[in-house]
């Protein structure tokens, strides 16, 4: 039996099942092997990355591929490489914890995850199998280094409008390329990747290119605000042949190509924050106890305490809603014969079910890391504004996290538009679910009541709340049906309150289940984590709510609705002060985040 068996569930799930009727997965289940190969990502971030910092920051020639090509050496450019390959097939519980654990250099963690995931994915999930033999062990050691080309001057966020061109040669044997493709990673230095063009202008499709071969040159070096270590540049082919072999997947469907990768960079891209926010967590921590203001650590003022603690249960919920989607789509892969025909196919579509987790994860976890980093430089006050501590490049680095893999704009408007396409297909309980919630917002006797034992309480308000989301989104649904894709500022509030709910059913399931099979004394910290992010969203929650109803009812409309809605969001009577206290003692006691 698979370790993540118990943790199946469907996508969305977590929207209309109670909190905690099924089991998710979390750090706490960890096996051996993972905990090695997470202290073997660690030890080298520690060993053998952050002493290049100033090298990397400089972008020294060779400094960052040599890296690279040393992680190959160890295995942690080859956990998603089927071992048939050359590689560790591992799980994806297993990619993110590397790609969590590569933190603390930003360029150097860009690098990485751009070969392990973009730069290797296309190739691993729909290349052909003389594609795969001819490229994946080379990349599975570092031989090969990755690049992925998708974004041109013209087309970002808007990826199916890219004006790059291929035709078939007049002899039918190669591709030839036109059109230039910008802000590529790892361009400067790579190997092959995947390039996205319209064959004759119209099917857009997906190639492997060498960079080595003939119409194939790169632009300089980009100048950015941070990541200065990573390779960024423009990739610009005029009549670049490449053979008609390397047309990776079908003709006209590289959009399957480019929006699957993308899921699982975002999924990759939020473990990878929540990494970052543990670095974050640790650094200020050691400097909060070692700096002094008015003959005492700061560490002892509870202005200090309270950020620490936001910081901490903010990276419990990333972490709580990451490792409840990778074990969750483990568990349907286990059951998948990878090596059979249609293998990777399967793979590909239970990534795919967690689409809406996955947009929610890049979002929420680059944003509790650009909260962890502004923060830390709060904390060190006017040291946090100077180059020799980490957190100033921190600071720079984190940015960009909010407009990889789609902006966070897009991402948001992706989670309440592919609900609602899945429950008009059919594929999501929605109507049957809003109809319970519209008669329990009339008549408070059918509301559920809270169950017993550890966190029952929060459970009740995570119920609740989930229900209030629903309530809300429904009415803006009803308000405007088919227009409601123009209407992105209400996709933004629906989007906000989802992934809120996604936060609090993940961080408070997993605290009652660390309760329930480890104690209550083990599950302090989490515990007073989940309530402390709880305390936070329900507020969130409501005020969106209570803005989106505003914005969609007329007078008459609207005290009815508010008083439904109010019954899903009352208060949460959370006496937070002491939590945040407690969490943040715990903290600086062991001067790194954890929950033990």
């Amino acid at each position: 039996m698979s370790q993540y068996e118990k943790f199946r569930a469907p996508g969305l799930s977590y929207l209309l099942a109670p909190c905690g009727s099924v089991p998710v997965f979390g750090p706490e289940y960890f096996n051996e092997d993972q905990r090695m190969i997470q202290q073997t990502a660690t030890d080298f971030i520690v060993k053998d990355v952050q002493p290049h910092d100033a090298a990397l920051e400089a972008k020294q020639e060779g400094v960052l591929p040599g890296l690279l090509r040393k992680a190959g050496e160890l295995g942690l450019l080859a956990v998603d490489v089927p071992e048939e390959y050359g590689g560790l097939g591992g799980d994806k519980t297993t990619s993110n914890i590397v790609a969590e654990s590569l933190v603390g250099q930003g360029s150097f963690m860009v690098g990485h995850a751009t070969h392990t995931g973009i730069g290797t994915l296309p190739l691993v999930y729909f290349g052909t199998a003389a594609q795969k033999e001819q490229y994946l062990p080379r990349l599975a050691s570092g031989e090969l280094l990755g690049y992925y080309a998708l974004t041109e001057a013209g087309s970002g966020s808007d990826a199916l409008g890219a004006k790059c061109r291929a035709v078939l040669s007049p002899d039918g044997k190669e591709w030839i390329l036109n059109g230039e493709k910008q802000f590529i990673t790892n361009v400067g230095f790579a190997d092959v990747g995947t390039v996205f063009a319209k064959i004759d202008g119209e099917k857009f499709t997906g190639f492997l290119v060498e960079l080595k071969g003939p119409g194939v040159s790169t632009g300089a070096e980009e100048h950015k605000m941070g990541i200065h270590g990573s390779s960024t540049r423009s990739l610009i082919f005029e009549d670049a042949r490449i053979p008609r072999a390397n047309l990776l997947g079908k003709e006209g469907e590289g959009h399957k190509i480019a929006f699957n990768i993308l899921n699982l960079g975002r999924l990759k891209l939020g473990l990878a924050c929540s990494g970052g926010c543990k670095f974050l967590i640790r650094e200020s921590a050691l400097y909060a106890n070692q700096r002094k203001q008015f003959g005492i650590p700061i560490a002892k003022f509870h202005a200090i305490k309270e950020k620490l603690a936001l910081m901490a249960a903010r990276t419990f919920a990333v972490e709580s809603m990451g490792y409840r989607t990778t074990g969750a789509i483990d568990a349907i892969a286990a059951s998948i014969d990878k090596k059979a025909p249609d293998g990777p196919d399967k793979v590909v579509k239970a990534i795919e079910e967690f689409a809406v987790e996955a947009s929610i994860l890049k979002v929420a976890g680059s944003e509790a890391l650009w909260f962890c980093a502004d923060e830390g430089v709060q904390i060190h006050g006017g040291y946090g504004f100077i180059a020799e501590y980490a957190v100033e490049r921190a600071y720079r680095d984190c940015r960009v996290n909010r407009i990889f893999e789609g902006t966070n704009e897009i991402n948001r408007m992706l989670v309440p538009g592919t609900i609602l396409k899945r429950a008009m297909k059919g594929q999501f309980d929605l109507m049957g679910a809003l109809g319970r919630i519209a008669e329990e917002a009339k008549d408070p006797a059918k509301l559920p009541s809270a169950g017993t034992g550890p966190l029952a309480e929060e459970a009740h308000v995570v119920d609740l709340l989930k229900r209030g989301v629903l309530f809300a989104a429904n009415h803006a649904v009803s308000k405007h049906m088919a227009d409601l894709q123009k209407q992105q500022m209400l996709l933004l509030a629906m989007a906000d309150m989802m992934m809120e709910a996604y936060a609090v059913d993940s961080s408070v399931a997993r605290a009652r289940q660390i309760a329930l099979e480890q104690g209550e004394v083990k599950a302090r910290i989490p515990a007073l984590l989940a309530r402390i992010y709880l305390a936070n969203a329900v507020r969130t929650v409501r005020q969106r709510a209570e803005d989106l109803l505003v914005n969609v009812l007329d007078d008459a409309e609207l005290t009815e609705a508010l008083e439904g809605m109010h019954r899903f969001l009352g208060l949460y009577r959370m006496k937070t002060i002491p939590a945040k206290v407690a969490v943040a003692d715990h903290l600086l006691e062991r001067e790194r985040y954890t929950l033990a």
